[in-house]
């Protein structure tokens, strides 16, 4: 099937990571993991749905996963303290300091997904980690430290 061909089912995903059908939310979380299970990018970084016989495009407002909240623990890949995030799929996973980046209206973006997608920062998330964010005044920066390591927040390419 050619992605000219894929249709849209009129589902959004707005930038809090709430999704709709037609307008309405979707408020059942088995339907919308499942979902998200099966969202990937197109060739040309449309969200799209696969599911097994059926494509259709999502329209997304920023990015289809959100992090909900963070919180920082033991369980980085050196044994050390990371930041663990909880995402709007539900998951838990360990987000990698090096992919945080400042976005437009000062919004903390990171990878996730092994790499796979971008997520943007809830504004509850965004606080947790705002905890630990330091400015550096020589710089004029902020980064975040961690297990002895400087992050430095890069502001995003637009």
């Amino acid at each position: 099937m050619m992605e000219e061909n894929i249709p849209l089912y009129d589902i959004r995903i707005d930038k809090e990571g709430t999704w709709y059908f037609r307008g309405a939310e979707m408020f059942r979380r088995e339907i919308v993991n499942y979902f998200y299970e099966h969202i990937r990018l197109d060739s040309s970084g449309r969200y799209l749905i696969e599911l097994p016989g059926d494509r259709c495009y999502v329209d997304v407002e920023d990015t289809a996963f959100v992090v909900k909240g963070v919180h920082f623990g033991k369980g980085s890949p050196d044994g050390g303290e990371g930041i663990i995030a909880t995402l709007s799929d539900d998951s838990v996973e360990m987000i990698d300091p090096d992919t945080l980046c400042i976005g437009l209206q000062n919004v903390i973006y990171c990878s996730v997904k092994k790499g796979a997608f971008t997520a943007r920062f809830s504004r509850a998330g965004y606080y947790q980690l705002a905890e630990r964010i330091e400015y550096d005044v020589e710089q004029d920066s902020y980064y975040l430290s961690l297990n002895d390591r400087r992050f430095d927040l890069h502001h995003q390419s637009t």
